[in-house]
């Protein structure tokens, strides 16, 4: 594993597939300002890699992809430095939201608050068969803020209320049940889900890839007409990278 800085390491293999483990963060990923910081600039880093046709994050330990923010920390916080603190927290979740390729969380065991938070803001979700999910937050006297926002739009505003304003926890087949990941892998299983996810985007055209993620994106902000509207000129230049015509013609070859 390449070191990119004490919190972030890297595995690369041939077909473009980063795997980002978070480190140093103790053995369930608890973030605080050091490794946040540190996640954020290895995002960014590799955000200009143009090679990477999906990032994988995951944790050091089983235990965890992250935890959740440290309390430790947050409790010796004023006005100041809470929005100073969050404000980073915001900053690494944006790092994945805008990361050009597709982005998988690894979810084994607990994912909570900021943890939870940075997963919504990847793109795919795949959780252990015994993964727990929560937001615990207004238990310890501060509401869910920053990517937590993205949860009405996965779960809808009634699940999402319940999450933020009971602070109770929810199972890995109730996460699946209401759209909150996106696959529950068997005992043991968890890598291989993770590989069958990232086999099928491999089947795609990576700058198509990278196209539909910014739309995705835009479409999540935007009204529905400037959405459509916004989606007719991305669709051209798609045929200026070549790929639309090397796999299509590749599909029609496939059924002669």
């Amino acid at each position: 594993m390449e070191m990119l800085n004490p919190y972030c390491g890297v595995d690369r293999d041939p077909r473009g597939v980063v795997r980002l483990t978070i480190c140093n963060a103790g053995s369930l990923n608890i973030l605080g300002t050091p490794a946040i910081g540190g996640v954020r600039e290895g995002l960014e880093a590799l955000s200009n890699d143009k090679q990477i046709r999906v990032l994988v994050v995951a944790g050091q330990s089983e235990k965890s992809m992250i935890g959740g923010a440290d309390i430790k920390e947050m409790a010796k916080l004023d006005q100041a430095s809470a929005e100073k603190f969050i404000t980073g927290l915001r900053d690494l979740c944006e790092a994945a939201r805008a990361f050009p390729a597709p982005v998988i969380a690894r979810m084994p065991g607990w994912c909570l608050g900021g943890g939870l938070e940075f997963a919504a803001a990847c793109d795919f979700r795949i959780a252990a068969h015994d993964a727990h999910f929560g937001m615990p937050e207004v238990r310890v006297g501060i509401p869910s803020v920053i990517h937590a926002a993205l949860l009405p739009r996965l779960i809808g505003w009634g699940r999402a209320r319940w999450l933020v304003m009971t602070a109770e926890n929810i199972d890995a087949p109730t996460a699946l049940a209401w759209g909150l990941v996106d696959v529950v892998a068997p005992s043991g299983g968890l890598d291989a889900a993770v590989e069958k996810t990232v086999a099928a985007l491999l089947e795609c055209g990576p700058e198509a890839l990278r196209a539909q993620k910014a739309l995705l994106r835009q479409w999540e902000e935007l009204p529905l007409k400037e959405s459509v509207d916004l989606s007719i000129a991305v669709f051209g230049q798609s045929f200026l990278t070549g790929e639309p015509q090397r796999l299509m013609q590749g599909f029609i070859n496939r059924k002669r």
